[in-house]
């Protein structure tokens, strides 16, 4: 099975480097192309079997499934390079979550489906969010769940659960990084603890808290319950941040699905004005 990558920015790369690892699929399944011709380049330095397409069109016509990662803002521009390609027997599939596959079945008449990613799928670990078209038989279904499964936990959702899903999949990282580099930060400040020591007690504590819940030791609730014994240092703790924390990650859920919405007009705007129909 050839596998086409259009688009290798970050996520692109991401899926490639982590299919690659993954022992799973070959690099000589791949054909991959990028607008910065450059970007392709230096994956094929890396994975020498790999080959690159001179375009999104040769891209879709050598491939059997094709991965479109680029921005949502461009795939009006790409579904037109490859549509001469894009007959009943090609599997599209998006990785971006604003454009439903609803849409991609309106203006394609390949067989489409959506596969959010996650950073962590570099570890070959995480989450991933799969939606299917009308048009996906169960044997279609069988070859994504089974290749995000060579790097993921799939998930099938519902399209009105798209953006929190994402928002926790694909997002989560991103926002409890930040919210962890500020528990280091704090801690430097108040304390005469270095950042490098505080890093490294953070970074060790977290990767620890993850393999507690991964081996079924305890849930989130019960970690804290043992945690925090009764009248102890832990609980202090605890009360400030329900006092503070609050309505945070409400507002947090708020904002990104403001934004979301407001992508998916400029979307539909983009689709009309590219006459994709």
């Amino acid at each position: 099975m050839k596998i086409g990558i259009i688009g290798t920015g970050s996520m692109g790369t991401i899926l490639l480097e982590s299919f690659i690892e993954s022992g799973e699929i070959s690099p000589d399944q791949f054909m991959i192309t990028n607008r910065n011709r450059t970007k392709a380049e230096v994956l094929k330095k890396r994975f020498p079997e790999v080959t690159i397409g001179e375009n999104a069109l040769e891209v879709a016509h050598e491939s059997e499934v094709i991965f479109i990662c680029t921005k949502p803002l461009q795939f009006p521009e790409v579904l037109n390079q490859i549509k001469p390609a894009c007959h009943s027997g090609k599997f599209l599939i998006s990785i971006t979550s604003p454009i439903s596959v609803d849409q991609l079945e309106e203006v394609t008449e390949c067989k489409v489906a959506r596969a959010i990613p996650s950073i962590l799928n570099r570890a070959l670990t995480g989450s991933s969010l799969l939606s299917f078209g009308s048009r996906c038989q169960d044997e279609d279904k069988k070859v994504l769940k089974k290749l995000m499964s060579a790097i993921s936990e799939p998930l099938v959702i519902e399209e009105n659960i798209t953006r929190v899903s994402s928002d926790i999949v694909s997002c989560g990282p991103a926002f409890f990084s930040y919210i962890i580099q500020q528990f280091i930060d704090g801690a430097v400040r108040q304390t005469n603890i270095s950042k490098e020591d505080a890093t490294t007690l953070a970074t060790n504590m977290i990767i620890g808290m993850g393999k507690l819940l991964e081996k079924g030791h305890y849930t989130l609730p019960t970690l804290q319950k043992r945690v925090c014994v009764p009248g102890g240092i832990t609980g202090e703790g605890i009360k400030v941040l329900e006092d503070e924390i609050g309505s945070m990650f409400d507002h947090l859920f708020q904002k990104t699905h403001a934004k979301y919405y407001e992508d998916q007009e400029l979307i539909v705007d983009a689709f009309s004005n590219k006459s994709l129909k």
